[in-house]
């Protein structure tokens, strides 16, 4: 079992870093793909990013297990491997790896995730950091002071999200985006879940977007259709999160 730097350095040849040409300690928010993996939605999120002044890591978890898109969605998306609990560990990773950058800024971190990377998100923050868990050896090694903020876009809340009504060991600044139409939960469990992030101390925006699971990312697939508009108004809102959450850039 790796520990979280042999997992960062693992995890590292595969980000893609995006920010402001200098080299001046930024904030920074790490971007955590869907079970789709990479996707050209994440790059404009990377952009907004910058335009707020933050520095964007772009996480890759599937490169590095040498897995192809084809066989992500037969396997991750139905939840046969990789489950949230088991990649929340590229997360800690991601954090310490980047927080040790001397051009980030590490007390000022967010992390954002779609879909499985949400649902990673809360189990690295519901899950008990004990040697072993998250698939690492030490993962109670990283600490989460500096995440100031998380933005969740439509997380994976369903069956599998054994701990989604656990409460987080660390409450940072929330913004929860819904999707009206989600076919993979309803806008009701998906306010519980917000409730139970927000009774543990965090301040929590909950946003009910107008549209299905995935409408920010450009492709139609099944019952997810791609929406130009709301992708805009994600965008803007993305933005303007990162803004609050570090206004004095």
């Amino acid at each position: 079992m790796k520990s979280v730097a042999e997992r960062w350095a693992w995890l590292a040849p595969h980000v893609v870093v995006v920010g402001p040409e200098d080299d001046r300690p930024r904030p920074a928010v790490l971007l955590f793909h869907g079970c789709g993996g990479m996707r050209d939605h994440l790059p404009r999120y990377a952009q907004a990013a910058t335009a707020a002044g933050w520095r964007a890591f772009i996480v890759d978890s599937y490169a590095p297990r040498g897995w192809a898109r084809a066989f992500t969605l037969a396997t991750v998306c139905t939840g046969l491997a990789l489950r949230g609990y088991e990649r929340a560990g590229d997360l800690l990773a991601a954090i310490h790896g980047v927080s040790a950058r001397p051009d980030v800024d590490g007390s000022t971190l967010a992390l954002a995730g779609w879909s499985h990377g949400g649902w990673a998100m809360m189990e690295m923050m519901s899950g008990d950091p004990r040697p072993g868990a998250f698939g690492v050896a030490d993962p109670a090694s990283v600490d989460l002071s500096g995440v100031k903020a998380a933005w969740l876009a439509y997380p994976y809340i369903g069956p599998f999200a054994f701990n989604r009504m656990k409460p987080w060991r660390h409450c940072p600044k929330v913004l929860a985006l819904t999707a009206r139409r989600d076919h993979l939960t309803t806008v009701r469990n998906a306010e519980v879940v917000n409730a139970m992030i927000r009774n543990c101390g965090a301040e929590v925006e909950s946003w009910v977007a107008e549209g299905t699971h995935a409408f920010d990312e450009p492709t139609n697939n099944g019952p997810m259709r791609h929406d130009p508009a709301l992708t805009e108004e994600s965008l803007r809102r993305f933005q303007a999160f990162l803004t609050d959450a570090a206004p004095n850039i």
